[in-house]
């Protein structure tokens, strides 16, 4: 019960930074008028390097966008764990 109420908390945490971090960079790209690569969501969360004298229009949080994914998948991990526990017994 205990790993199950852990678990939990560290998906909503997970899930909490990582759409947090899509929706506002979805609000922010819109302003955006120049950038570089596919996406315009992907230049807002990670960036790319900076060229000459131009403005990097970025919010560069890849860093705790890919720790809030890699958080998400931990909590899936242990409730999964658990769940399949539970049923095995």
């Amino acid at each position: 019960m205990k790993r199950t109420i852990i678990g939990g908390f560290i998906l909503l945490g997970g899930l909490l930074v990582t759409l947090s971090i899509i929706i506002a960079s979805a609000i922010y790209a819109t302003s955006i008028t120049e950038w570089s690569g596919k996406s315009k969501l992907w230049f807002v969360i990670f960036g790319e390097m900076q060229y000459g004298d131009e403005v990097v229009q970025s919010l560069f949080l890849g860093f705790p966008f890919v720790l809030g994914v890699l958080f998400t998948i931990l909590g899936l991990i242990i409730l999964s764990y658990e769940y399949y526990k539970t049923f095995k017994n």
